[in-house]
């Protein structure tokens, strides 16, 4: 089939240690009235940041919102309600994932201009056309997405790296899973020239953290901001969106998830996985099971390495699943959208006997050690 007419819009982003000082040159055109929201700790950490350079612009703020607490419908109607939304010429979304899907999806679905401003590096949501939503208990709804992404991102080097470090930490498991994900569910097909792009891409998904990540943890707990850090962040927040825009549109087949993602969403029916761990955390150790099930037994064994080296799970009680559930988790696992585009059925002997493998795995590391 022929594709007669498609649109891609890619991120625009800055990145650096001073880089606010572009807000006014990239921002200025769209209005001046700016309305600030975002989660908590990413205002607390950042708000005066922003504000500081908003005062050397034409820009005003009128007002600093704490999102919410969930990326939900009834939190971005909550928003959408809200005087001083309508006021605005603009939004500053600030924050991790929830906070910026929830930004997204009020400002882009009403075209109300919107910049990104990620204080974090565990995901791609300040550069990606997709909003991850959740029900008000917490679990996964769907995704939903939009035909551009955000204006511009802000992305500041210098606030992420004084950012908790376990952040980052699981942007690397979900960033690698891109690849990964994407190579098998593009598999021995024939690709629209934008869908070949973002496989392409997403090989930049995980050569980088391979190559950095262990470094960049390092440097991040100490709150250092270097190449190894930028390289790692580039690689989680721009490269990943990037893959992500060019995978995924709403008439061709989604390339953009996979098996790492369904074992996660499959978790959320846990508690203890929103409360006690992240996205990025799961999906890394949901990776290592999808890329036995799919027999990249060399592949397995450099991402185990990569887990154990910067302490990302690689067993069921580092996220505190037990052997009941996962047994649960297998009869719903092959039955989720994220694994409805993949060149094979996914069945539950195949979830188990890749578990039986990474079982033994780790106890022939445990016995080395």
């Amino acid at each position: 089939m022929k594709l007669e007419n498609y649109e891609v819009h890619l991120p625009n982003y800055s990145i650096g240690d001073k880089i606010y000082d572009k807000i006014g040159p990239v921002c200025e055109s769209y209005g001046k009235k700016v309305l600030v929201i975002g989660g908590r700790k990413a205002l607390d950490a950042s708000y005066d940041k922003i504000r500081s350079y908003v005062e050397q612009t034409n820009l005003e703020i009128i007002g600093r919102e704490i999102y919410g607490e969930n990326c939900t419908y009834e939190t971005v109607e909550k928003l959408r309600a809200m005087p001083l939304y309508q006021e605005a010429d603009m939004v500053f979304g600030v924050g991790g994932g929830k906070a910026l899907d929830t930004v997204k999806c009020l400002c882009i679905t009403d075209d109300k201009p919107v910049f990104a401003f990620p204080t974090i590096a565990s995901n791609c949501s300040a550069c990606t056309s997709v909003s991850i939503m959740y029900n008000e208990d917490g679990t996964f709804l769907k995704p939903h997405f939009f035909v551009r992404p955000v204006m511009h991102s802000f992305i500041d080097t210098e606030i992420i790296a004084k950012a908790p470090g376990q952040y980052m930490w699981a942007g690397i498991g979900d960033t690698y899973a891109k690849y990964y994900e994407a190579t098998i569910s593009s598999r021995a097909e024939r690709l629209e020239h934008f869908t070949a792009l973002g496989v392409a891409v997403s090989r930049m998904c995980v050569d980088p953290l391979v190559e950095y990540g262990p470094k960049a943890l390092e440097d991040h707990k100490k709150g250092l901001c270097t190449y190894d850090v930028e390289q790692v962040v580039l690689a989680i927040v721009v490269t990943t969106g990037i893959a992500s825009i060019f995978l995924t549109k709403d008439y061709t087949p989604d390339y953009n998830s996979g098996l790492a993602h369904a074992i996660f969403y499959a978790m959320t029916f846990y508690p203890v996985i929103e409360e006690r761990h992240l996205h990025g955390e799961v999906v890394g150790f949901g990776m290592l099971l999808a890329l036995l099930v799919d027999q990249q037994y060399d592949e397995f064994e450099k991402i185990y390495r990569l887990n154990r080296a910067v302490g990302l799970p690689v067993s069921l009680e580092d996220i505190e699943i037990t052997e009941e559930q996962w047994q649960e988790c297998m009869g719903r696992i092959p039955e989720m959208s994220d694994v409805a585009h993949y060149p094979y059925k996914v069945t539950g002997e195949m979830l188990e006997e890749a578990m039986d493998r990474l079982k033994e795995r780790v106890r022939r590391d445990n016995e080395e050690e």
